[in-house]
C-alpha cells in the first residue's frame, strides 16, 4: 500500500491538472497577511502593520479603516486575520484577531465590530489570550466560523512557553472556540471547567497558520509550523492532543532533540507533515466551479519554499502533493477559495501583492 501511494504522489507532483493564469489584483500592500470577501465583489485586506484596508475589485486601495484598535507590531506581531460574520448580510460585523499588549505582556486578541463606509463602529473585545507572554512570536491568530456559528481560532505557544500547549487549563499552543460573543458553547469539551480551559477545543499545537471547513463533511483541518522540520497537516477534533511538544516529528533550531518521540499513545497523526519546514501559512479548501480537477483539495501556503502546495485529498486522506504557482516567486502569506470560485493568494514582503488565478 505504501509503495502504491508513493507512485501515485510522484505522478501527482509531475502533472498539471488545470490550465490557469495568474492576475495581480493589487500590489504595494504593506504585508498584507489575510483577505475577506465581501459581498459587493470587494475585499478587505489586514496588514501586519496594523491596518485593515478595502480594495476593490479592480485594484483601488482605499486608506487604513478607522476604529480599530492599535497592536503590538513587532517580529511577528501586528494584525492577524479578518474574517465576516455568518450573519454579516445583515449586521455588518467583522472579525479582527491580532497582537495585543507591549513587549513585556502580549497575546492574541479578538475584536468585532461594524463595518461602514471608511471605518470599524462600535468595536468590542471579545477574547484575549491568557496567559499573556513576553515574547513577540508565536501568535496563531488564525480564525474560522463553523457552520454552527462559533468562531475557532488558533493560539501559539509564545515560543518560550511550548510546555503551555499540553497544559489544557492555559490557552497558549490550541484552538479555542467562542461564540460570536466571545462567550463560551456550551457544548466544548472543557465547558464546566473541571479538565481544563472552557475556551480549549484542542490542544498540543505550536503555532496554527491555516484552518479551513470542509462544508461537505463538517471536517476541521489546520496546519501548523514545527521547529526545524515537522509541519503538520491535521485533522482536528474536540478534546485532542495533537502532540507538541511531547511528540513531533522536528527538531530544536540546535540540532538538539525537542522530543525523542515521533508518535505516541493518545497523541492524533498528521494526515501528512514537512521535513524540511515549508512554514506554512494559508489553507484553503478548493468547492469552487472555476477548476473541477481541484475540487475537494486543499491549497497550502509556503513561507520558506516560495509557492503553494496543493494537497490531493480522497477521503480525508492525503494522497498526493505537487508545487504550484512557484513563479510567483515569492513568499506566501494566506490562500483563499473566493465566492467566485477562484484562487486569491497574498504574498508575504513590504511591497505585497494580491494575486487572483483563474483560468487561461
Amino acid at each position: 500500500m505504501r509503495v502504491l501511494l508513493l507512485i501515485i504522489a510522484i505522478f501527482f507532483a509531475t502533472t498539471t491538472n488545470a490550465d490557469y493564469k495568474i492576475e495581480t489584483v493589487v500590489d504595494n500592500l504593506n504585508f498584507p497577511w489575510s483577505i475577506a470577501f465581501l459581498p459587493d465583489g470587494s475585499y478587505l485586506v489586514a496588514l501586519r502593520v496594523g491596518e485593515v484596508r478595502r480594495v476593490s475589485n479592480e485594484g483601488e486601495v482605499s486608506e487604513p479603516l478607522t476604529g480599530l484598535p492599535a497592536s503590538f507590531v513587532e517580529s511577528q506581531g501586528g494584525y492577524f486575520d479578518v474574517v465576516l460574520d455568518p450573519q454579516f448580510d445583515t449586521n455588518q460585523i467583522v472579525y479582527l484577531s491580532f497582537a495585543y499588549g507591549s513587549s513585556e505582556s502580549n497575546g492574541t486578541r479578538i475584536v468585532r465590530g461594524e463595518l461602514a463606509a471608511t471605518s470599524i463602529e462600535n468595536l468590542q473585545t471579545i477574547f484575549t489570550v491568557h496567559p499573556l507572554k513576553d515574547t513577540a512570536v508565536h501568535y496563531g491568530g488564525k480564525m474560522l466560523f463553523l457552520d454552527d456559528g462559533t468562531l475557532l481560532m488558533t493560539t501559539g505557544d509564545g515560543f518560550e512557553y511550548r510546555e503551555a500547549a499540553q497544559d489544557t487549563f492555559s490557552q497558549l499552543g490550541k484552538i479555542i472556540r467562542i461564540n460570536g460573543d466571545g462567550s463560551v458553547p456550551a457544548d466544548n469539551p472543557f465547558s464546566d471547567g473541571g479538565k481544563g480551559d472552557p475556551k480549549v477545543w484542542s490542544y498540543g499545537h505550536r503555532n496554527g497558520q491555516g484552518l479551513a471547513l470542509d462544508q461537505s463533511t463538517g471536517t476541521v483541518y489546520m496546519h501548523e509550523h514545527g521547529p526545524r522540520g515537522g509541519d503538520e497537516l491535521n485533522s482536528i477534533l474536540p478534546a485532542k492532543n495533537y502532540g507538541w511538544p511531547a511528540v513531533t516529528q522536528g527538531i530544536n533550531y540546535s540540532g538538539a532533540y525537542v522530543s525523542p518521540l515521533k508518535s505516541a499513545p493518545g497523541i492524533e497523526e498528521p494526515l501528512t507533515f514537512w521535513v524540511p519546514s515549508i512554514a506554512p501559512s494559508g489553507l484553503a479548501i478548493y468547492k469552487g466551479a472555476a477548476f473541477p480537477d481541484w475540487h475537494g483539495d486543499l491549497f497550502v501556503g509556503a513561507l520558506v519554499d516560495q509557492d503553494v502546495r496543493r494537497i490531493d485529498m480522497e477521503m480525508g486522506k492525503v494522497v498526493g502533493e505537487e508545487s504550484v504557482f512557484a513563479e510567483i516567486g515569492a513568499r506566501i502569506r494566506d490562500v483563499r477559495c473566493g465566492p467566485d470560485g477562484y484562487l486569491y493568494i497574498l504574498t508575504d514582503s513590504e511591497s505585497g501583492k494580491l494575486l487572483r488565478v483563474v483560468p487561461d
